[in-house]
């Protein structure tokens, strides 16, 4: 995802795919708000796997907004975040001010310091370049330390969250150069890399978002694609959304699918 070059202050961010650094950057509010937390079972299990706790030190890295930073503060480890897109870096850093929240992407890292004991990724890994990536993450670990990624996914076996899909064009999403597909087995694409680490292993698992029709709208808008079309595009999809869930009434929950992969890195 980086190109190794500095950020222009004057236009978009060079290290960042396009669609991550227009989307996201337009639509750091309505990610802040529409997007789901993890589950409990599945943040709780990375941080037993990873060793994440009092006294362990953290990379969050791709934080986003803080979705994931925000929920492995309270375990007492020192958490550093990383986030390359200045508009939600500035919604991070005053989501969760207990963070050190830095600049920087995960093909380049910024001096971090001394080693982490664990690196977490939530729904980002997939915009990395991933050899790369991973290089960067084994540089930052001590030997044994955890790396761990997961990923919430709309689960379309629910009729409604199907049509939801067909609404937004996902199948459609590689049209905007959106890596990212439900289907990839992200245990052999890591072990595929030869990168120093060992075996991956994965947990599934599922979540349901409290959601009413304007947070619904803001989920939308914020996906990555989406958020940087043009204004009048993005008003007419609102409107399709509010219609597809209007019969839910003022209060319902959006399904996921959970997928998280841990693996250490080799002695």
């Amino acid at each position: 995802m980086s190109t190794g070059a500095p950020p222009d202050a004057g236009g978009p961010d060079p290290r960042v795919m396009p669609a991550a650094a227009s989307g996201f950057g337009a639509g750091a509010d309505d990610y802040e708000r529409g997007r789901p937390s993890y589950p409990a079972d599945a943040v709780e299990l990375l941080c037993r796997e990873l060793g994440i706790g009092p006294g362990a030190r953290v990379l969050d890295l791709a934080a986003g907004t803080g979705k994931l930073t925000r929920l492995l503060v309270p375990t007492g480890a020192e958490v550093v975040a990383v986030e390359p897109v200045a508009e939600m870096r500035e919604r991070l850093r005053t989501g969760v001010p207990e963070a050190h929240v830095l600049d920087g992407t995960a093909e380049r890292l910024p001096d971090v310091g001394r080693p982490f004991d664990a690196v977490t990724v939530a729904q980002a890994f997939h915009w990395f370049d991933a050899p790369v990536a991973l290089a960067q993450i084994a540089g930052v670990l001590r030997p044994g330390g955890g790396l761990g990624l997961v990923w919430n996914e709309r689960d379309a076996r629910e009729p409604w969250v199907a049509e939801l899909s067909r609404l937004i064009r996902w199948d459609e999403r590689g049209r905007w150069r959106v890596p990212y597909t439900v289907e990839e087995d992200w245990a052999a694409r890591i072990e595929a890399t030869g990168a120093p680490f060992g075996p991956v292993a994965r947990y599934d698992t599922t979540y349901r978002q409290p959601m009413d029709p304007d947070t619904l709208v803001a989920r939308v808008l914020s996906t990555s694609y989406i958020a940087s079309q043009p204004e009048a595009d993005r008003a007419v999809l609102a409107g399709q959304v509010r219609e597809l869930v209007a019969d839910l009434g003022d209060s319902f929950e959006l399904p996921y699918v959970t997928v998280a992969y841990w693996c250490r890195r080799d002695p």
